[in-house]
């Protein structure tokens, strides 16, 4: 069944529609599933800027209509200075602060060699003017506060207020910007010029590279110019999992993309077809826990993993591992990593090249570092490094340090393709499980198993328990059925951005796009 979030020629799926129609407008226009997403990145990193931005990071998924899909890690690696002895006397790396900005922001890497894909596919290319005009527009211009950035605003004002260049941008006039009002980042529009005249690698190599890590050095920050120009995107195989109802991608270390298909592969071994609610959501979270085991003993920069994170989706260790699941009594787990803040989007053309994408700046408003000169907000993604020396995640120069990100596609036995993903730390792949099984293990419509209520296992933001958050929409004999599993069960509000903001896109067999996206965040489905 098709919904009504359906089109003939292409889907774009966002958080945010703004970016949704940046990307929609360049479909329109004959460009492809790439290049539209080139344009929605560069409008969310404006429009959406306490979730993303130009000095994060970010994962493209890319999907043919034929031949292997390619992933790109555009994830950066800590600064040269980013020593242990930097932070000698501190129990961990602080969330905001120069200290915090710690790691290389990937991003504009990312669309750089997404572009490179885009060109090597065929076919007349954009100029990059026109991919990045409607972010450029909304920076100099203004756009309207969402109610989700005046709330994290609000919420971690007090964090940041201290930081001179995070207050002149995001507390205009001193004052917490208002929804519905017109907000403006004059010096990330020049930015963005900056880049279309010079191209994007004037962010690693340029002029504009010069002055960010002038900024850097300035603000404390412990990267340097050398530390830019030396980074680059990486093409990756992705990960993928033989699933009862088809072959499932996502990306490899450092990022969770195995916990993702961990959790499809053990859920496939149980009968997830007959069980009522509060016995589905039991097996996927239990599932869950044996998942995390495996991110938080194996998991980090893959030059350092000691084991191959494919051969963890192998059937034989997946149907062991799935003896260890009990349908009828919750197991004790660890502690998650955390809340994050992220944003994903999907495209599909008229071809039938899908991509599923990722960005990121780690915490609402990152670092909270604000590069003067350019506008540019910077990520604190090094914030989940270790200072144990000894420990998996040790801080090093050089290293990448763990990402929760991880966008997921498929292309189901029955001929359609899919792109899925969600932001939220240890609720993405918690997240992406849901949407999976109850759209395609299930058959629920694509938009209610996004838009329906969904859980979390581990902590929001400013709490320290580790249980299993429910929206408060599920009903008394679900949430009844797992407290009587033994779960620690709370109650978030109807609809929580704890859950994150989830989005899908199918290509059915008969050519048509369907897109789902959730009424949580700010987004839409826009097809044409």
């Amino acid at each position: 069944m098709i919904n009504s979030n359906s089109a003939p020629l292409g889907m774009a799926v966002t958080p945010h529609h703004l970016a949704s129609q940046s990307a929609l407008a360049v479909l329109r226009e004959g460009g492809n599933a790439i290049e539209a997403m080139v344009a929605a990145a560069a409008t969310i990193a404006v429009v959406y800027p306490h979730m993303n931005g130009l000095g994060g990071d970010g994962f493209w998924l890319i999907v043919p209509p034929k031949g292997e899909p390619i992933a790109i890690d555009a994830s950066g690696a800590a600064g040269s200075q980013a020593t242990l002895a930097l932070y000698a006397g501190e129990k961990q790396i602080p969330y905001r602060g120069p200290k915090a900005a710690l790691t290389v922001a990937g991003t504009v890497g990312g669309w750089q060699e997404a572009l490179k894909v885009s060109a090597e596919l065929g076919g007349e290319q954009k100029p990059l003017s026109r991919l990045l005009c409607d972010a450029l527009r909304y920076a100099a211009d203004g756009f309207p506060v969402t109610a989700s950035q005046e709330a994290a605003t609000r919420t971690k004002r007090h964090e940041m207020e201290h930081i001179p260049s995070f207050a002149d941008v995001f507390l205009p006039n001193g004052d917490v910007p208002l929804t519905g009002q017109r907000f403006t980042q004059p010096r990330l529009a020049q930015t963005l010029a900056q880049l279309c005249s010079e191209g994007l690698d004037s962010f690693y190599r340029g002029n504009l590279a010069n002055a960010m890590a002038a900024d850097m050095q300035a603000l404390g920050m412990p990267l340097t110019r050398e530390d830019l120009a030396n980074y680059h995107p990486q093409r990756r195989v992705p990960l993928r999992l033989k699933h009862s109802k088809g072959e499932i991608f996502n990306l490899t270390p450092p990022t969770q993309g195995l916990v993702s298909l961990a959790i499809l592969g053990l859920t496939d071994r149980l009968p997830l077809e007959t069980m009522d609610e509060s016995a589905t959501i039991h097996s996927i979270v239990e599932a869950t826990k044996l998942a995390f085991g495996l991110r938080d003993r194996f998991i980090t920069d893959p030059r350092l993993m000691t084991q191959n994170a494919q051969d963890l989706l192998d059937p034989q260790y997946l149907d062991v591992l799935a003896t260890r699941i009990n349908p009828h009594h919750a197991a004790d787990w660890g502690k998650g990593k955390g809340p994050g803040d992220t944003v994903w989007m999907g495209v599909m053309d008229s071809s039938g090249l899908a991509v599923s994408f990722i960005q990121s700046i780690y915490h609402e408003f990152g670092s909270g570092m604000v590069l003067p000169g350019s506008g540019v907000m910077w990520q604190n993604r090094g914030a989940s490094f270790s200072l144990d020396a000894d420990h998996l995640l040790a801080l090093a120069p050089g290293k990448q340090p763990f990402h929760t990100l991880n966008p997921a596609a498929a292309r189901l036995y029955d001929g359609r393709t899919m792109v899925y993903g969600s932001m939220g730390g240890d609720g993405q792949p918690q997240t992406q499980a849901t949407v999976f099984i109850r759209h395609v293990v299930q058959g629920k419509p694509l938009q209610e198993s996004i838009s329906g209520p969904r859980w979390l296992l581990g902590r929001t933001w400013g709490d320290s328990n580790d249980s299993l958050k429910l929206e408060s929409r599920f009903s008394h004999s679900t949430q009844e059925g797992l407290r009587q599993r033994g779960h620690d069960v709370e109650l978030l509000t109807d609809f929580s951005e704890a859950v994150g903001h989830a989005g899908a896109i199918i290509h059915h067999t008969n050519g048509m796009f369907e897109g789902a996206f959730d009424p949580r965040s700010n987004g839409s489905a826009a097809g044409f």
